[in-house]
């Protein structure tokens, strides 16, 4: 009986589209469904002026959620037409009809209908381009003068605050091209080549900092600071320092995400304690005064090790004793935290995520060797390693001296691991425990590997101002 019921059903929809059909063509109402039920049926003939040799079916089966007639009769390929003496086709399996259809849903080349498109509401426009993947964006800046300005839109800005990547790109500068730098997006596993320098200067800059889209240039003579977007080419040469001997520092960045003016300080210390911190919205260096006797001189410093920010303090790593150092860019308090460091360690760094503070480095045994990652207990104030990189990748590194160092120290972290013969690039996503291969950066339209130097992560962002 409820079989009936269910093919009764099925009928009475039936007859209800081809009621609206034959409406569309004025051609004689049918009788209500209930008075088809006993008498026999009636072959129902096709309007006068579609009358002809052939018949003429709806195929209700690519969306049988339409029940509107008049969106069944205009969309393409809901007729077919039978030649003469053939039936309609028999029912195919569904899998097959799915196979059928995603060459129409998927195609690359379909065209978009103006008349709807060109009703799209403008400001929604700002909205939906800052929502875009990076490279996108400068592609889309051709085509027109309009997009091509959105960059110094201040609607955009604020639509571009509101967009939070979570995924940092690379700066780095490599040995065959120094002044120019390559930068490497992890997302879609790229590098692009900037056409022109991103700090317009002749001395040869490298990268040691960065924050808010923004990166930190320092020259090999330590004489000058030089603040850009890699992305826009926005540009600042900061003012000469105060100090005029000059020596090796350590040099951190941080941005005022609270204030939402975009502002960032710089800070560079030496292992003598002396330090200076500049602020971008008075363009000035400050030398707030020497370290507190609490802290022991001299710092020892590791110098290849990034400082990292976590909720507006500095942390610098040093060593004899081994520790860290912070430093409070609000109050101007600094700290000391004795840290045993790992045995056999060597080349490490600082890194962070997500307010953790994290080291990384190689942990050497006889012949092998291996990058490992470590977490600071804030209790006990010791490093608890929490992964390491696959055993078959440290395979490749058995029985060669190597020599690593950290490209970017949040999030995600790029290592650098070099040898005579080797140079291997590869990223750790912290928060996920993941390890990728970097692919070989080549020069544009050539096979030549180049190599890499140095160079810093940076979040990207459209509308970071120098």
């Amino acid at each position: 009986m409820l079989f009936v019921e269910q093919e009764l059903a099925m009928l009475r929809q039936l007859i209800g589209q081809v009621q609206e059909l034959l409406d569309l063509y004025d051609t004689p109402p049918l009788p209500p469904p209930y008075l088809l039920r006993h008498p026999p049926p009636t072959v129902l003939q096709p309007p006068p002026h579609l009358r002809n040799d052939r018949w003429c079916l709806l195929n209700l089966e690519d969306n049988p959620s339409e029940d509107d007639c008049y969106n069944l009769v205009m969309r393409a390929g809901k007729f077919k037409m039978l030649e003469p003496g053939k039936g309609p086709p028999s029912k195919r399996a569904r899998k097959d009809r799915t196979r059928e259809k995603l060459p129409e849903t998927s195609n690359p080349t379909e065209t978009m209908e103006s008349e709807i498109w060109k009703k799209f509401p403008e400001d929604l426009y700002e909205t939906v381009i800052a929502r875009l993947p990076v490279a996108t964006f400068f592609r889309f800046r051709s085509v027109c003068q309009k997009w091509n300005s959105l960059l110094t839109s201040n609607s955009f800005s604020v639509e571009c605050s509101q967009v939070t990547r979570t995924q940092p790109w690379f700066y780095t500068r490599t040995h065959e091209n120094v002044n120019t730098g390559v930068m490497y997006d992890p997302v879609s596993r790229k590098w692009y080549h900037p056409t022109a320098p991103a700090v317009p200067t002749k001395m040869i800059i490298l990268p040691v900092a960065s924050a808010g889209g923004l990166i930190c240039f320092l020259d090999i003579g330590h004489k000058s600071f030089y603040v850009c977007n890699p992305l826009t080419q926005s540009f600042r040469e900061l003012q000469a320092r105060s100090v005029k001997v000059w020596s090796r520092v350590v040099v951190g960045m941080s941005v005022n995400h609270k204030s939402g003016s975009g502002a960032y300080r710089i800070m560079w210390v030496r292992s003598d304690g002396e330090y200076e911190v500049y602020d971008s919205k008075s363009n000035t260096w400050m030398c707030p005064g020497g370290m507190p006797a609490c802290i022991k001189l001299p710092l020892s410093l590791n110098f290849r090790s990034h400082p990292v920010t976590v909720d507006g303090c500095m942390y610098f790593l040093r060593s004899d004793p081994d520790g860290i150092v912070s430093y409070d860019m609000e109050t101007g308090i600094w700290k000391q935290f004795t840290v045993p460091a790992p045995v056999q360690l060597s080349d490490h760094t600082l890194a962070e995520c997500g307010g953790r503070i994290m080291l990384v480095g190689l942990v050497s045994k006889n012949a092998a060797t291996c990058v490992c990652i470590w977490e600071l207990q804030k209790m006990s104030l010791l490093w608890k390693e929490v992964d390491r990189m696959p055993n078959v990748w440290c395979l490749e590194f058995y029985g060669k001296p190597i020599k690593m160092s950290c490209l970017g120290n949040r999030g995600l972290l790029m290592l650098s691991l070099r040898s005579k013969m080797m140079n291997r690039l590869v990223t750790y996503d912290v928060l996920r425990k993941e390890w990728f291969k970097v692919p070989n950066c080549v020069f544009p339209h050539s096979r030549k590997r180049q190599w890499i130097a140095c160079g810093t992560a940076f979040h990207p962002c459209l509308t970071a101002k120098a």
